[in-house]
C-alpha cells in the first residue's frame, strides 16, 4: 500500500517591515539629555505674538517694581530697623529687577521656539534662575547685613518670579503661526539642525 507523502509548503518570506515601522537609531546622549528637559524643537515652531509679548514685558516690568515697592515698604514697617538698608533703595532694587525681567522676557520666545511644552520648561528655568540669584542674598548675609531685610530681598526675588512668569505666559502664550521675520527662521533653523540633528532611519 502506496504511503501518502503530505505536501511540503514553501519557504515563508519575512515581508519587509515599512521604513516608518522600523525602530529608529538610539537616543544619542544629547537627544536624550534634550527630551529629559521637554526641548523638541516642535515644527511649527510656535511664538508669542508680538504685540502680545510687548505689552506682556511691560506689564512684567512695571508690576514687579510695583511689588517691589510694596514689598520694601512692608519690610520696614514690620522691621523698622532696616529702613536704612542700601538695597531698599528705590534705584537700586528697580535697576536690576528691570535688568532681570528683560532677561526673562527675551526667554520667553526662545523657549517656545525650542520646547513644545514651554510653560513646563519656563516655569522650571524661573525656579532654578531664582534660586542662583539668591546666591548674591546669601553672599551679603554671610557679610554681615541684617538677616530680616535679607528675607526681605528673598521674597522681592520669589515675587518678580511669580509676576514675571505669569505676565509671560497669561499675556503671550505661544501660537503656531509662523514666525516674526525670515531671518529668525534661518537661525532657528540652524540652531535646530546643529543641536538635533536628523535621525537615523
Amino acid at each position: 500500500m502506496e504511503r501518502l507523502i503530505p505536501p511540503t509548503e514553501p519557504p515563508r518570506v519575512p515581508r519587509p517591515v515599512p521604513l516608518h515601522r522600523r525602530p529608529s537609531a538610539p537616543a544619542s546622549a544629547l537627544e536624550r539629555l534634550l527630551a529629559s528637559v521637554r526641548v523638541d524643537f516642535p515644527g511649527s515652531r510656535p511664538l508669542p505674538p508680538l504685540a502680545r509679548l510687548v505689552v506682556a514685558s511691560v506689564v512684567a516690568v512695571v508690576g514687579s517694581i510695583a511689588v517691589d515697592m510694596l514689598l520694601v515698604k512692608i519690610g520696614i514697617q514690620l522691621f523698622p530697623a532696616t529702613r536704612s538698608f542700601q538695597h531698599f533703595r528705590f534705584f537700586d532694587y528697580a535697576g536690576l529687577t528691570v535688568v532681570g525681567v528683560v532677561i526673562a522676557c527675551v526667554g520667553w520666545p526662545v523657549v517656545t521656539s525650542i520646547s513644545s511644552r514651554s510653560r513646563w520648561l519656563f516655569l522650571r528655568l524661573a525656579i532654578l534662575v531664582t534660586i542662583v540669584l539668591l546666591l548674591p542674598d546669601l553672599w551679603i548675609l554671610l557679610q554681615g547685613e541684617p538677616p530680616r531685610a535679607v528675607a526681605v530681598l528673598v521674597v522681592m526675588h520669589f515675587a518678580i518670579a511669580i509676576v514675571s512668569y505669569n505676565a509671560l505666559v497669561r499675556i503671550a502664550p505661544a501660537r503656531p503661526s509662523g514666525s516674526w521675520h525670515p531671518v529668525v527662521d534661518d537661525i532657528w533653523q540652524l540652531a535646530r539642525n546643529t543641536l538635533v540633528g536628523y535621525r537615523r532611519p
